[in-house]
């Protein structure tokens, strides 16, 4: 792979200065309607989700011409189809998702070792010791959007800048197949004009404070007294904000992001009334978590439930075990004391989640539990490894739980996959970028 300079440049690119602009942003555009359209050209230019189909189905992600009939991510699947009835709804192929992920990121580690993945969809790179090889950052984010789409058939958007705050904000206000870099000097300049919302950590919790101080901008937030702000929001958010306002952020690519914990949830078709019914959700949710921390080498000290009602009031409860675990047997066996803690008359329940946090790597755990006890076993038994090798193999459905067989479970299933990673820096900005 060599020097981009002699790229052409893309008519969504907003170039500038890129001089001391080492850190990239790299957002897919897209992603999950990406990959299904790429296995199905036909759907190229129509609207597109993935989601569940039934009435209580969400979307995961929208294509463009999806966009434009003002679908978005996270929107019920009714209100979707109601904007916009032509939709064409896609169910989610994790599978798929991943395999892309990984080629991408294969490319961005081509490029430099400092990639730090915030999800399957989205990484940082450091690529101040790779201009020596390959141009300037500028330049390198052409090569890498010219390999992502050659080599996948697919486009991202990058942003290049000086911090890490500025390059997710840049990639996002080039989107879809663009480029942008914010030079040193105009850091400020882009930053200001911006709703104060697109900062880095300031959700809706954060943003009402602000607006009774009335802060709308980020520039308003950058010239706001910090003892103005303390009263407001806290000490640590009050600096935390100011800085980035003033486009000041420390934080480097760090390489060494780690996922903080793996979720999975499902809405269901109808709602559940039963303790035996939540179970069989349960146990669903709890072998795709534990498939997922096998899957990438992680065992969880603590395992959590969410619990949605039909009145749309949820509920999350979790516990930190004696050891950590990867075992599905272990993850269901506590998710169901969680729930029976609720001690719940007569619920109707919408929505069923499960989550494991607190993560460490697998050797790791499995090494120091055999220094403290000698007949110690792995964490994950042997039906769990003879599952995920038969799985590897065939593919699924292969072997399960007699209970979720049969096709009433499948059917009440109408979100499927819920993607839920949640990284320990993920960045807070505006909906729908993707």
């Amino acid at each position: 792979m060599g020097r981009s300079a002699d790229l052409p440049r893309a008519s969504g690119e907003i170039d500038g200065d890129d001089t001391g602009c080492h850190v990239l942003h790299v957002d897919m555009d897209a992603f999950f309607a990406s990959v299904e359209i790429r296995a199905r050209p036909e759907l190229r230019d129509l609207p597109v989700v993935v989601g569940g189909a039934g009435g209580r189905g969400v979307v995961m992600a929208a294509s463009y011409p999806a966009r434009r009939f003002g679908v978005r991510s996270a929107m019920p699947m009714g209100q979707a189809l109601r904007l916009c009835p032509q939709l064409v709804v896609v169910a989610p192929d994790r599978k798929a998702y991943a395999e892309a992920s990984s080629a991408v990121m294969r490319i961005f580690a081509d490029v430099t070792p400092l990639v730090e993945p915030l999800s399957l969809d989205e990484a940082f790179l450091d690529v101040s010791g790779a201009v020596g090889l390959f141009g300037r950052p500028a330049e390198i984010a052409r090569l890498i959007r010219r390999r992502v789409f050659e080599e996948h058939q697919l486009t991202c958007s990058v942003g290049v800048a000086p911090i890490k705050s500025v390059a997710k904000l840049a990639s996002g206000s080039c989107k879809p197949d663009g480029l942008r870099v914010v030079s040193r000097a105009g850091v400020l300049e882009f930053l200001h004009p911006l709703p104060v919302t697109a900062l880095w950590g300031v959700g809706q919790r954060t943003a009402e404070p602000l607006r009774r101080l009335g802060i709308r901008t980020v520039g308003e937030l950058a010239v706001t007294p910090l003892d103005t702000l303390r009263r407001a929001v806290g000490n640590a958010s009050a600096a935390h904000l100011h800085a980035l306002a003033n486009g000041h952020d420390e934080r480097a690519v760090n390489p060494a992001h780690v996922e903080k914990s793996i979720s999975t949830d499902r809405t269901l078709a109808s709602d559940l009334l039963t303790e035996a019914e939540v179970c069989r959700e349960l146990l669903r949710g709890s072998g795709e978590v534990a498939e997922r921390l096998r899957q990438a080498g992680w065992v969880a000290r603590t395992v959590g439930i969410k619990i949605r009602f039909a009145d749309f009031t949820t509920v999350t409860r979790v516990h930190t075990l004696p050891e950590p675990t990867d075992a599905a047997a272990v993850v269901y066996s506590e998710t169901v004391q969680l729930y029976r803690s609720l001690k719940l008359d007569r619920p109707r329940i919408r929505l069923v989640g499960v989550k494991a946090e607190n993560l460490r790597p697998a050797a790791e755990a499995t090494q120091l539990a055999l220094d403290l006890f000698d007949d110690q076993k792995p964490a994950n038994g042997p039906t769990d490894r003879v599952i995920d090798a038969l799985t590897a193999r065939f593919g699924r459905p292969v072997v399960g739980p007699a209970s979720l067989l049969g096709r009433d479970s499948e059917s009440r299933s109408v979100g499927g996959f819920n993607r839920s990673v949640d990284r320990s820096q993920r960045l807070a900005g505006p909906a729908g970028n993707e």
